[in-house]
């Protein structure tokens, strides 16, 4: 039991003090702890549980109040509930090792990609970074736990003749419409079905957005968008002020599921893969790099905050790529 407070004291001070004063530290505990006996009072489960939750209700509150959008909260809370129940531990006594094996045994288990566990320790790191500023913890164990290298993958995007095809297999003006902005706003499906009536400028050919965090931005949409959604309202028999309803009565607002479950099923009826509203945004982004327009550009279009983010969006195309290579080195 002394080796263990011993451990616990040099642990809080391992940041403080050389490797020197360390074993000067060492020494000193020794001698302090000669000849007494240690007694250690255990928390009961019950309070260590209500610690636990009370810290995570704390982080969650804080991210809140950050901007964070309800299902990254959610995201959150459900992430590192997981984690403080699969260790059964204080998190003030959790260390780099438990943390470690926690990652090492959720991948084992669940065969999660490196992506997704890439994931799950950058939340668990946002966690406990938060807790060692906020001073609840001395030291932060995520600390020496380094980013998971998850390889590059070049994702696809539609094609022409993809986007050509979606167009006139369109069922309803609605769908025609929806994938028209998507294609020429690059706009996320979340802030699709957010948008109003209202939202929309047809004579300047924009919109208003609210994106992450709350934060309202301009997007902007060609001449071809701006004729399929005038069409499609002027159809409309409703007065409800969203902008994109469902097709049938009540005609509600349309929800993100709805958007996700449509563009699946044309997907599989025209045999083109991985049909989704995020693959529009990505499609839109390489094209505008692809195209010339500078990067600082395409962030401000996108709505990211850093541009890191843009870059992993646009996939320059190989063509591109050999017709630089054979105009300025071959």
């Amino acid at each position: 039991m002394k080796d263990k407070v011993m451990t616990d004291i040099q642990q809080g001070m391992i940041e403080i003090l050389n490797n020197e004063q360390m074993e000067v530290l060492q020494r000193v505990i020794e001698r302090a702890l000669w000849g007494k006996q240690v007694i250690v009072l255990e928390e009961s489960e019950e309070d260590i549980s209500i610690k636990n939750e009370e810290m995570l209700k704390i982080f969650i509150a804080a991210k809140q109040v950050e901007g964070c959008s309800d299902k990254s909260l959610n995201y959150y809370r459900t992430t590192l509930a997981q984690m403080i129940k699969k260790i059964d531990k204080p998190i003030k006594q959790l260390t780099t090792e438990d943390l470690r094996g926690y990652l090492s045994d959720y991948h084992s288990k669940s065969r999660a990609s490196k992506v997704t566990l890439d994931n799950i320790r950058r939340i668990i790191s946002s966690f406990f970074s938060w807790l060692e500023e906020e001073n609840y913890i001395l030291k932060n164990p995520a600390r020496r736990i380094h980013k998971i290298r998850t390889g590059n993958t070049v994702k696809e995007t539609y094609t022409d003749e993809e986007l050509e095809l979606m167009r006139d297999h369109c069922q309803s003006l609605r769908d025609l419409a929806m994938i028209d902005i998507l294609a020429s706003t690059g706009i996320r499906v979340g802030e699709l079905v957010a948008l109003n009536i209202t939202d929309v400028d047809f004579d300047r050919r924009e919109c208003v957005v609210l994106g992450k965090g709350d934060k309202e931005r301009k997007v902007y949409f060609d001449a071809r968008t701006k004729i399929h959604l005038q069409r499609y309202l002027a159809q409309r028999q409703d007065s409800n002020n969203a902008l994109f309803v469902t097709l049938n009565r009540p005609y509600n607002r349309l929800e993100i599921s709805g958007v996700e479950i449509r563009l699946r099923e044309m997907g599989r009826k025209l045999n083109i893969t991985k049909v989704h509203p995020h693959k529009f945004r990505r499609t839109l982004a390489t094209r505008a790099i692809d195209k010339g327009m500078p990067i600082e550009q395409v962030q401000v279009l996108l709505g990211h905050t850093k541009i890191d983010t843009t870059l992993q969006y646009a996939m320059v195309s190989q063509k591109n790529v050999k017709l630089s290579h054979q105009k300025y080195i071959g």
